[in-house]
C-alpha cells in the first residue's frame, strides 16, 4: 500500500515527520532514482526511497524501548556539542531507534525510545494530553499558596500552562520533595514553573508516562516494551 513518504521515512526511524518533510523540501530524499516531492505516496514493496543514499527497506520490526535516562545525556540524534546521546545506551539494539519527545541534558528518568512512528505520534501529539510525571526536588519549601498556583496554571513567556496535579509533598531539611504531574510538554516546563514560583530545581526526574513506570529499571538500562503495552500506548 502506497503511503505519504514522510511517514515511511519516520516509520524508519531516520526522523520525525516533521524532519523528514525538511528533508525532501531540501533534496535529501529519492524516489526511484528521482528527487521526491512533498505530497508523494511509495510503495516499499515496489518503489525504491533513499534518505542521503540509504535504501530504505520494506516494513522492518518495530521496536520500543523504556529507558531510565541518566543526568549528562542529550535526547537527540546528534549533538553539535559532542555531548552523549541517550541513543548510546541502546546500541546493542540493531534497529536505529529515536527518543520520543525529550529529557532535557540534567533531567533523568523514564524516556522512550522507538522506530515506530505512529507510536511516537500518538504519545506526544497534544491532544492525546498523554500524562508525565515527575519527581521533583526543590531548595526550600513548596508552600500552599505555591501548590495552588501549579494546580491552577503559571504564565510563562509562551503562554499558561495547563492545570498540573502536586501529590506527596515532603520537606527534608532545606530541601522539599514532590511529584508533579502534566500532559503539555513545553521546553524545559517543569523547570520553568519551578522558576516563576521563584524555587530552584535541584533534581528532575521523570517517573511515570501514561501507566508505565520505571519499576527496577536501574540508571542507564532499559527493557522492551511488550506487544500488549505498545499497542495500549497507540490505541489510548
Amino acid at each position: 500500500m502506497a503511503e505519504r513518504l514522510q511517514k515511511l521515512i519516520a516509520r524508519a526511524g531516520l526522523a520525525s515527520r516533521r524532519e523528514a518533510e525538511m528533508w525532501i523540501t531540501a533534496g535529501r530524499v529519492l524516489l526511484n532514482g528521482k528527487p521526491a516531492k512533498l505530497g508523494e505516496r511509495a510503495d516499499l514493496a515496489i518503489d525504491q526511497l533513499e534518505v542521503d543514499g540509504r535504501i530504505i527497506g520494506g516494513a522492518q520490526e518495530k521496536v520500543t524501548v523504556l529507558l531510565n535516562k541518566p543526568r549528562g545525556y542529550v535526547s537527540t540524534l546528534k549533538d553539535p556539542e559532542g555531548r552523549r546521546l541517550v541513543t548510546d545506551l541502546v546500541a546493542a539494539i540493531p534497529q536505529r531507534l529515536f527518543p520520543v519527545g525529550r529529557l532535557d541534558y540534567n533531567t533523568e528518568g523514564l524516556l522512550l525510545l522507538t522506530n515506530d512512528g505512529d507510536l511516537a505520534q500518538q504519545v506526544t501529539h497534544p491532544s492525546h494530553r498523554t500524562d508525565k510525571t515527575y519527581l521533583v526536588k526543590v531548595r526550600g519549601p513548596l508552600s500552599e499558596k505555591m501548590v495552588n498556583r501549579l494546580e491552577h496554571g503559571i504564565q510563562l513567556e509562551d503562554g499558561r500552562t495547563a492545570p498540573a496535579k502536586v501529590e506527596n509533598v515532603r520537606t527534608v531539611g532545606s530541601s522539599c520533595w514532590f511529584e508533579l504531574t502534566l500532559h503539555e510538554g513545553k521546553n524545559r516546563q517543569v523547570r520553568r514553573m519551578c522558576e516563576a514560583l521563584g524555587l530552584t530545581v535541584v533534581r528532575l526526574k521523570r517517573i511515570r508516562l501514561d501507566f508505565l513506570d520505571l519499576g527496577d529499571i536501574a540508571t542507564g538500562q532499559y527493557r522492551h516494551l511488550s506487544a500488549a503495552e505498545t499497542a495500549k500506548l497507540v490505541n489510548k
